[in-house]
């Protein structure tokens, strides 16, 4: 313990620093930390990072998809759900299915049963990455929501095939009506209970007298307790987090404060990003041991890294037929709804940019981590090293070469110039400030006619609302008067929240205002 400790602080301190770096170069983080790991692992002495193959999803994963659910924009996914639903289900079996047709015909002693397994474990691209990379590079919002939300489901989609594939490789037989139905009971089953387990945590915080820090402690409790649940009952963890997620999203501005909203978000932004952090530097930092798994069997280093190379091409190659025929099926049954392109041949080439898109990271990794070192017959599981490895491969390739040229890409064949006007943000801005500064004149003198007149601050205020101007006399408020911009605040949250309904309005923007608007009551609660 007092060895693992220091290298446990030093691989924090790793990630941040390598965080800034990345921040400088403008790259992602991400790709940084894996070649960090990579580098970190052939310094002599350090202890071997091993973790508990039955805890590895446990402790990394119900975290990282519940901030995700937090953060995606639910009124987006509901637009594109066709699409992103095939991505998240259709594109996820079809790739699997691809590489284990392909890896059964080249890679000797790999079955049917193991390429599903490894189909399963390179099948979803990794949200974290391609979140990361998408930050130096501005898109439209309809192809960002494509993105996250099928980052978000198709997690559950692939370890639903990979726990299929691991039973199959067990038992070594396959049973299609039992999958069947035991697939519609994790699916249906994970998602109803995340959603009761979510709706008895919402009334948990209503009705309990808790402040900011209970809050907190108790989101940071609720994603491990529906994933745990769910696993016991067989069910999917992963679509219980992700409904369960989602849900609680929705539900924010009822059950938690501005002070546990604002605090919230700084925590959760934090644990996530050391999680995060040390799932990539494990990437890098398991290697060496990978490689001498592999020599052990016998497979040359060589053709190892040969068929690393083949399963990161069926993975592209398979993605981009899958957009191509998203995008024709979306033209043919709902041209109303496929995405916007500033010309045809931009349209044409935005599945090429999905295809680009798939970048593999912490669910990869963690699939393959969580492979039983031996079977329930205490044999060796089959080529656990060669799939470690080869998902090794994927993620680092994915990561490099996808995720350095897709920036550079972006902006050099200027793919989403005209695809969006970047007036509009501006023009809803101003759209929304101008409805909240009518919307709070009128609730001034709808319900505090009697009251604001002669009132000079309130008077004050309402005639120069839009510059907010701040008051040096700290004296000059009292508690009715608080009481009253209290009440305004919420208003506007409740303005806010109707016009989110509509769906020309970038649901981003109404979040930032409201964060805005939980900034300003935690200033006038300490006036």
């Amino acid at each position: 313990m007092h060895t693992l400790l220091p290298f446990l602080l030093a691989m924090i301190a790793a990630i941040v620093l390598l965080n800034m770096w990345a921040a400088k170069l403008r790259i992602a983080y991400p790709i940084l930390l894996v070649v960090g790991g990579l580098l970190v692992s052939f310094i002599p002495g350090l202890p071997v990072v091993r973790i508990d193959p039955d805890l590895i999803f446990f402790i990394f994963l119900p975290p990282l998809l519940f901030e995700a659910s937090w953060a995606i924009s639910f009124k987006e996914m509901k637009k594109w759900w066709r699409i992103i639903g095939s991505f998240a289900f259709l594109v996820v079996f079809f790739t699997a299915l691809s590489v284990a047709l392909v890896t059964n015909y080249f890679i000797p002693g790999f079955t049917i049963a193991i390429g599903f397994l490894l189909g399963g474990i390179v099948s979803p691209p990794d949200a974290v990455s391609t979140g990361a990379i998408m930050k130096f590079v501005k898109i439209p919002k309809s192809t960002s929501a494509i993105l996250e939300g099928e980052s978000l489901l198709n997690d559950a989609s692939s370890l639903i095939i990979f726990r299929f594939a691991l039973v199959a490789v067990g038992t070594g037989q396959f049973v299609w009506q039992e999958a069947t139905l035991s697939f519609l009971w994790m699916v249906i089953g994970g998602a109803g209970i995340g959603l009761l387990i979510a709706w008895l945590f919402v009334q948990a915080h209503k009705r309990l007298p808790t402040d900011a820090p209970s809050d907190i402690a108790l989101t940071l409790i609720e994603p491990y307790l529906m994933y745990w649940i769910a696993e016991q009952v067989h069910s999917s963890g992963v679509m219980a987090v992700v409904c369960g997620g989602l849900y609680m999203s929705l539900k924010r501005l009822v059950f938690l404060n501005s002070a546990s909203r604002i605090q919230g978000y700084s925590v959760w932004q934090s644990f996530v990003f050391i999680l995060n952090g040390i799932v990539f530097l494990i990437i890098g930092l398991e290697l060496p041991e990978i490689v001498s798994g592999i020599r052990a069997e016998g497979i040359p280093l060589r053709t190892a890294i040969g068929y690393g190379i083949l399963v990161t091409g069926i993975l592209i190659v398979a993605r981009m037929i899958s957009s191509y025929t998203a995008l024709i099926s979306t033209i043919i049954f709902r041209p109303s709804v496929q995405p916007h392109a500033s010309s045809r041949a931009r349209r044409w080439l935005m599945p090429l940019l999905l295809g680009w898109t798939g970048m593999r990271g912490v669910v990869s990794l963690a699939a393959a981590l969580a492979i039983p070192v031996t079977l329930d017959n205490d044999e060796a599981f089959p080529h656990r090293n060669l799939i470690l490895f080869i998902t090794f491969i994927v993620i680092l390739l994915t990561l490099l070469v996808q995720g350095l040229t897709l920036p550079y890409l972006i902006r050099k064949t200027g793919f989403f110039d005209g695809a969006f006007a970047e007036e509009s943000e501006k023009v809803t801005k101003l759209k929304m400030k101008q409805g909240l500064k009518t919307h709070v004149y009128e609730v001034l003198k709808d319900k505090y006619e009697n009251k604001y007149q002669g009132n000079v601050i309130i008077e004050k205020t309402l005639k120069q609302w839009e510059e907010r101007t701040k008051v040096n006399d700290e004296n000059w408020m009292n508690r009715e008067t608080k009481q009253i911009f209290i009440e305004i605040l919420d208003s506007q949250r409740e303005y806010l929240t109707e016009l989110n309904k509509d769906q020309d309005i970038n649901e981003e923007i109404i979040r930032q205002q409201l964060y805005q608007i939980d900034l300003e009551e935690e200033r006038l609660k300490r006036i």
